[in-house]
């Protein structure tokens, strides 16, 4: 039996398939700027963290400084 498609079923089909391909295709975007927004919140955070540590740093030798006796004399 040779079984022909209607314009109606065809159009179905390539509508149906244009949107599981752009389903897809935004699930792959969207996985991308996921990655990328937890990679920037890892950057900055990391950054933050150093920050601190230099501030901590800084302090400590500026109170090793204040206790230490002048040299230059």
């Amino acid at each position: 039996m040779d079984e022909q498609l209607s314009k109606s079923e065809i159009r179905k089909d390539a509508v149906q398939t244009a949107v599981e391909a752009t389903a897809g295709t935004v699930g792959q975007v969207a996985t991308i700027l996921t990655g990328a927004v937890r990679d920037v919140a890892s950057a900055v955070g990391g950054l933050a963290t150093e920050m601190f540590e230099i501030r901590e740093a800084a302090r400590r030798a500026a109170e090793h400084a204040a206790d230490a006796p002048d040299e230059r004399d």
